[in-house]
C-alpha cells in the first residue's frame, strides 16, 4: 500500500520519532533517507511511502500518533 504523508501538525514535532516511524513502517527506506524524508515533511511537502499490506493497521495508527496528515494512494 502506499501512502502519501501530507503534513505534520504536532506543535513540536518530534524529528527522531517520526523518522523512526518512517523506516520502521516503510518496506524500503533506510535511517538516513528516513531523516531526508522527514525534514521534507516538516517543510510542508508531501512524501510518498510504500508499506507493507499486513502492517498497514499499526502504520497508519503510529502516524495518526505522530499528528501526521495522510492519504492513501493504493
Amino acid at each position: 500500500m502506499k501512502l502519501n504523508l501530507l503534513s505534520c501538525h504536532a506543535q513540536r514535532p518530534d524529528k527522531r520519532a517520526i523518522a523512526n516511524c518512517i523506516m520502521e513502517i516503510s518496506t524500503s527506506i533506510n535511517a538516513s533517507l528516513a531523516h531526508e524524508l522527514t525534514d521534507i515533511l516538516l517543510e510542508g511537502d508531501a512524501v510518498e511511502i510504500e508499506v507493507n499490506d499486513k502492517n498497514s493497521g499499526s502504520a497508519l495508527r503510529a502516524l495518526r500518533k505522530l499528528d501526521i496528515d495522510y492519504e492513501i494512494v493504493e
